[in-house]
């Protein structure tokens, strides 16, 4: 399975800075590793769909959608 930055990012940071923090902190630094996340999602789908329209192939919304789940195995996050 492909990983995003944000999700590379995510790993590196969790196994060499995270490993040792307090759950208030945890949970502070897994909403916004979570934004990021969906942040980057959304750009990675409109960067798609834009490509698509741009070379005059017209998609719907929903191909962005489907490129992400198929590019990344993530089907969980819909």
């Amino acid at each position: 399975m492909k990983q995003t930055a944000v999700e590379w990012l995510g790993y590196e940071l969790n196994t060499k800075l995270f490993y040792n923090i307090s759950d208030e902190l945890w949970i502070e630094v897994y909403k916004i590793f979570e934004q990021a996340k969906s942040m980057e999602k959304e750009q990675i789908k409109e960067s798609y769909e834009l490509g698509w329209v741009n070379g005059d192939l017209k998609k719907s919304p929903r191909f962005g959608e489907d490129y992400y789940n198929v590019k990344f195995n993530n089907q969980t996050n819909q």
